[in-house]
């Protein structure tokens, strides 16, 4: 059986694909819709398990699924955006099927999140743990919490939030088992070797500001992948494209146009 994977589809050319981080949905591009679909063919994903597209009881949750699942949803090739865990998906879709990949940009995204000291700034583990514990408690409360992290530091924090918050509920809620094995990615997928057999164009956004992606790593994975390109939007935190989303689409326009 085919899972099925909720797309939206806007403009017309070249395929663009966004991708959502952990506990979100599609709607969270809204920011920056209408720009890139005046650029291409736009495809929003809800990623499996996330939104309106089930999680498919006879897989196994893990990265390996949910990577193989999003692939088969994707054109058969597309400049591909990851934002945070999207990006971490996005990243091991251009490594595995690089032919579907014309493009990748990962925002606000890292080959491996955990902080490892002394070298790899990255979120605390105890923080993941932290959510992982509270979330079969009050799971809503949880995942509002770690989205008021992720605007933290943002000087538009309270609007960032609040328009999160509305296309969060706009769509159905992960289950506690998805969003779980989600924080199981964000704290064990490291994918910082693989980056320099990455060869496609390669664009990698940051915030300044950014609370649980420091900016900071952007010089490590500088060195990972010597070839791509990197962007830290001053006033932004974990959200980009929706503090500054005209910064963003400029960013990625200028980008775009090269490289298709």
């Amino acid at each position: 059986m085919v899972a099925k994977v909720w797309s939206d589809v806007s403009g017309t050319g070249e395929d663009i694909v966004v991708l959502h981080g952990w506990g979100l949905n599609g709607a969270i591009w809204t920011p920056v819709q209408d720009e890139l679909a005046r650029l291409g063919r736009l495809t929003r994903l809800d990623l499996p398990g996330y939104g309106e597209s089930p999680w498919p009881p006879e897989r196994p949750l893990n990265f390996t699924q949910l990577c193989e699942l999003t692939l088969d949803a994707l054109p058969a090739r597309c400049h591909l955006i990851g934002w945070s865990l999207g990006g971490l998906v996005a990243t091991q879709l251009a490594l595995q099927a690089p032919a579907r990949v014309a493009s990748l940009t990962t925002v606000a995204s890292s080959p491996y999140f955990p902080a490892e000291p002394p070298a790899w700034p990255g979120i605390e583990p105890s923080i993941l743990s932290q959510f992982g514990k509270q979330l079969s408690k009050d799971f809503r409360r949880t995942v509002e919490r770690f989205l008021a992290l992720q605007s933290l530091g943002s000087p538009h924090a309270k609007q960032d939030v609040k328009a999160i918050k509305e296309w969060l509920f706009s769509k159905p809620m992960a289950s506690v088992e998805v969003l779980d094995a989600g924080l199981d990615m964000l704290a064990e997928v490291d994918l910082r070797e693989q980056l320099q057999q990455l060869t496609l164009p390669f664009l990698r956004i940051y915030g300044r500001l950014d609370a649980l992606v420091p900016s900071t790593v952007a010089e490590q994975v500088d060195r990972l992948a010597p070839h791509s390109e990197r962007f830290i939007a001053p006033q932004c935190s974990h959200a980009p494209f929706i503090s500054a989303p005209e910064t963003f689409c400029e960013v990625w326009r200028e980008f775009f146009l090269r490289v298709r």
